[in-house]
């Protein structure tokens, strides 16, 4: 059965070490530290990837974050993966649960996630579906 949740977050990034240390490097890394609220009562840790250009308005990120807590009453543990890019001014996110991540009551958890970001506050809508049982 298919769910559609919204709820509230917020993140704090802190920047890390990157490998690509030389200066002027475009590329960058940041630990991901997020609190969920709503029917995703959850925190997540992560890291973030990201490149700038030398076109203002275009970049692009990936990261990781494991996410831990209850989603719809059942607890357990999932990871989400991120791929997003700006094209000169133009945005584009795909947030999906990676396949088979989810434990204990999370097991077989798939979805989708978005991000809205309104007046300073981040939002979430996640569609997800886990198995009968």
């Amino acid at each position: 059965m298919a769910h559609t949740i919204h709820g509230e977050f917020e993140v704090k990034l802190a920047p890390l070490p990157i490998h690509d240390a030389v200066e002027g490097s475009p590329l960058g890394r940041r630990s991901i530290d997020k609190t969920f609220h709503g029917d995703l009562s959850a925190t997540s840790v992560g890291e973030m990837l990201s490149a700038g250009t030398a076109v203002k308005g275009s970049a692009g990120y990936v990261a990781i974050e494991r996410v831990t807590g209850t989603l719809g009453g059942k607890n357990g543990t999932f990871v989400l993966m991120h791929t997003g890019l700006m094209n000169r001014g133009a945005p584009s996110l795909t947030v999906s649960v990676v396949p088979d991540s989810g434990t204990d009551e999370l097991t077989g958890l798939t979805g989708k996630m978005a991000i809205e970001i309104t007046g300073g506050k981040h939002f979430y809508v996640f569609e997800y579906e886990l198995p009968a049982g």
